[in-house]
């Protein structure tokens, strides 16, 4: 079985494309009243590999093979959507316009309790695990309303996931670097559970892609035990490459806030001249 041709997804670029577009319309005209206030090029570079992660996860081939043919692509793009998007996004966004958009009282307070980092961890692993129930993937691969909505509730969820984390705003802020990976952490264990029912299963976990057309020779307990290692082992080393980066931040900032390197070797020799003594 061959993959479909090549085809255009205009909902998708008339939907991403619009958001593109009032990103830079607004950085544009925030440059032209504020001159002293621009937009980094590195923020408006993180902005757009954000988006555009988002277009390649929701274009041909990857959207057509995750609605068609494999769940394992359809793995891939849920990592795509909730582990590289967002957090690409949330540090493309310059303060001032975070503010903008949190600014109406119902939307701050709403965003106050659901950024909370338990209240986050909670609602994004809700999401996951509603989004991968059997009952609403085979809803949504007949829907394509419902599996538009699951994508947004997906991206939606995953941004306050990674709130605590990436938070530029002191309003709302970050957990303390050491809190940060505790959560990445805790984290990087919630998808254990369904990355364990789809790499042992011995039946199809989602009876619609066992009726789909076979493509490339891949069976459909192959696809399914493709998918659990994605989300298990690549899902997985996404999160710990965060939880060593933050790591590395919290020790360059101890060793700024506190002994001088220098200082710390003299204290260590003195201590195992000490030693030889006794």
């Amino acid at each position: 079985m061959r993959l479909s041709p090549f085809h255009v997804h205009a909902d998708v670029l008339m939907i991403l494309g619009g958001v593109w577009a009032w990103y830079g319309l607004t950085v544009r005209r925030h440059r032209s009243s504020h001159p002293d206030d621009r937009v980094s090029r590195r923020k408006v570079v993180l902005f757009s590999l954000g988006m555009a992660t988002l277009l390649v996860g929701s274009s041909w081939p990857i959207h057509d093979l995750a609605e068609r043919y494999l769940y394992s692509v359809h793995m891939v793009q849920h990592m795509l959507y909730s582990l590289v998007a967002p957090p690409l996004l949330i540090a493309g966004m310059p303060v001032w316009l975070l503010r903008r958009i949190l600014a109406p009282r119902p939307v701050a307070a709403a965003f106050r309790v659901l950024s909370r980092p338990l209240v986050a961890l909670v609602v994004f692993n809700a999401a996951l695990l509603f989004t991968h129930w059997p009952a609403v993937v085979e809803s949504s691969v007949r829907s394509q309303h419902l599996h538009f909505s699951l994508h947004v509730l997906l991206v939606g969820s995953a941004l306050l996931m990674w709130w605590p984390v990436m938070s530029p705003l002191p309003e709302y802020p970050p957990l303390p670097l050491p809190g940060q990976m505790l959560y990445v952490f805790l984290q990087s264990l919630a998808p254990t559970i369904p990355a364990s029912f789809l790499t042992f299963g011995h039946s199809p976990l989602y009876p619609v892609y066992a009726t789909f057309p076979r493509i490339w020779g891949i069976s459909a307990l192959t696809d399914q035990l493709l998918a659990g290692l994605i989300m298990k082992l690549v899902g997985g080393a996404i999160l710990w490459v965060v939880i060593a980066t933050v790591f590395f931040r919290w020790h360059a900032k101890e060793e700024r806030d506190g002994l001088d390197p220098l200082k710390y070797r003299d204290v260590e020799r003195d201590v195992r001249l000490e030693l030889t003594k006794r």
